[in-house]
């Protein structure tokens, strides 16, 4: 490559990641922009407090349930033609979103949108792995991936906020509408589609996969409301787990199978899938427990809100532009370690929250670790879930990842919420209570984050070994001895 083709060959590669990263950040800012406008929504169309619900439920459960179809799909029919088609879902339901003028109806385009995501958001990180290699290129990469999907969740409440005080809450769905034009016209320009690769599709484990997915997010999803022991829900999460059982079965006896078995053949691999259910959920947790408490307990309106959360999100990017170069001379699992401890010490702060505490002196502070953390981690977990991942896998393995993320979200939320309402019930006034509501979730956020400590220092073999050349793209690679 000469002189003036590279800097060439340079530019279309950062305005390649570009598009396929504003992709993905809007994927991840529906999952919480919708929220501040919940109440503005159940008073336009509306909703009762049970069908309000289903607003981002339904956003959830389709999201959830589809993402290892999505990912499989690509890798069959070519990458860049299934995030095209996500992307052209996703851009046309929000559209039908905000001129939603029945409540059935934004629900409807609600789960249109969580289909289109599905089919989007796999590919986006399976064509990021196409076209870097092993490497540093590909870990500066993934950095900023990581950072998008982290800063997503946290963007989406500022943004949310502010689109609400300015306008209404029809404009947190038209706002997708002209940056999905954009993608769909950028994306033939400068994303090359990937090779598609010959076989039947795997439909039973599509199906058996999609519907466990669905069924445990659902079970999940209806924890919060009808709680743990509801005979509806014992038998919703007793058919996902006869499901998933199915699915595993199948997968082992079909010759091109929508989740490769040979994906968990790595223990380094499959200890990072471990933390990708532990870690996820802890981070999810402080966005989703101080965003009510912030609102009930300091009185801050959405705007405000969102604000709040502006120093985790500066720290962690500007953590994430040092993380390649951290693996690179460490290795994957002690930056792993290293950013799980800070996330629990962050933790720890939180779980003294009390009626009487304040942003700067409480809350401030646990965020600045929280990015720090969240940093570190998510890079590391992303680096070393999908280092050695076969080419042609490379769908499969990004809507694995991706589903174990998305399920530690639900899951973890879930438990912890169930946590929290046990703790307001200790209080002694009603100020009092959600403080020790929070404070509890976040005890309970604790414990997971020190599991995934443990998990990490016992189970994870580094990815990237410190000094060692990076293996070639589209190879498996060689097992790092433990350290």
């Amino acid at each position: 490559m000469t002189e003036r083709t590279a800097p060439a060959a340079g530019r279309r590669m950062a305005i390649v990641l570009a598009v396929l990263l504003v992709c993905q950040l809007l994927v991840g800012i529906d999952t919480t922009i919708v929220n501040i406008a919940l109440p503005d929504i159940q008073a336009q169309l509306h909703f009762s407090p049970t069908g309000l619900a289903w607003v981002f439920n339904g956003y959830t459960l389709a999201f959830g349930g589809l993402l290892l179809l999505g990912g499989r799909a690509g890798d069959l029919l070519g990458r860049r033609r299934m995030f095209t088609c996500g992307v052209l879902l996703f851009t046309v339901s929000s559209l039908l979103g905000g001129l939603a003028t029945e409540s059935w109806w934004l629900v409807a385009a609600r789960v249109l949108q969580g289909i289109g995501g599905a089919m989007a958001s796999p590919n986006v990180l399976a064509l990021i792995m196409a076209n870097y290699e092993d490497g540093p290129r590909r870990t500066k990469a993934l950095s900023v991936f990581a950072i998008v999907t982290s800063a997503s969740l946290a963007l989406g409440l500022l943004i949310g906020g502010l689109l609400i005080s300015a306008g209404s809450w029809r404009w947190v769905f038209f706002v997708n509408v002209p940056i999905g034009i954009a993608i769909l016209v950028l994306t033939p320009m400068f994303v090359t589609e990937t090779e598609t690769h010959r076989g039947r599709f795997d439909l039973a484990g599509a199906i058996t996969a999609t519907a466990g997915v669905a069924g445990l997010s659902y079970g999940v999803i209806r924890t919060a409301t009808s709680g743990w022991g509801d005979p509806v829900t014992i038998v919703v999460f007793v058919v996902a787990a006869l499901l998933l059982a199915g699915f595993v079965v199948i997968e082992s006896r079909v010759a091109q199978p929508i989740m490769p078995l040979r994906l968990f053949a790595d223990r380094r691999r499959v200890a990072a899938y471990v933390n990708t259910l532990l870690v996820p959920s802890t981070i999810f947790a402080v966005i989703y427990f101080l965003t009510q408490y912030l609102q009930e307990g300091f009185g801050y309106g959405p705007p405000a809100t969102g604000f709040a959360f502006l120093p985790m999100t500066v720290v962690l990017m500007g953590v994430v532009r040092l993380v390649g170069r951290l693996i690179k001379h460490w290795g994957t699992r002690p930056v792993m370690a290293v950013g799980i401890v800070f996330v629990t010490a962050a933790l720890l702060w939180l779980t003294q929250l009390s009626s009487g505490s304040t942003y700067l002196a409480n809350v401030l502070g646990p965020l600045v670790l929280l990015g720090v953390g969240a940093g570190l981690t998510t890079v590391a977990l992303s680096v070393t879930s999908l280092s050695g991942v076969r080419r042609e896998d490379s769908g499969a393995g990004a809507g694995l990842f991706q589903t174990l993320q998305w399920s530690s979200w639900s899951l973890g939320l879930a438990v912890l919420v169930t946590v929290y309402d046990k703790g307001t019930g200790t209080g002694t006034s009603p100020d009092d209570s959600p403080a020790h509501g929070t404070s509890s979730a976040f005890v309970g956020a604790t414990v997971i984050a020190v599991l995934a400590l443990l998990s990490t220092l016992i189970f994870v073999r580094s990815a990237v070994q410190p000094g060692a050349p990076a293996a070639k793209a589209g190879t498996v690679a060689d097992k790092a001895p433990a350290e």
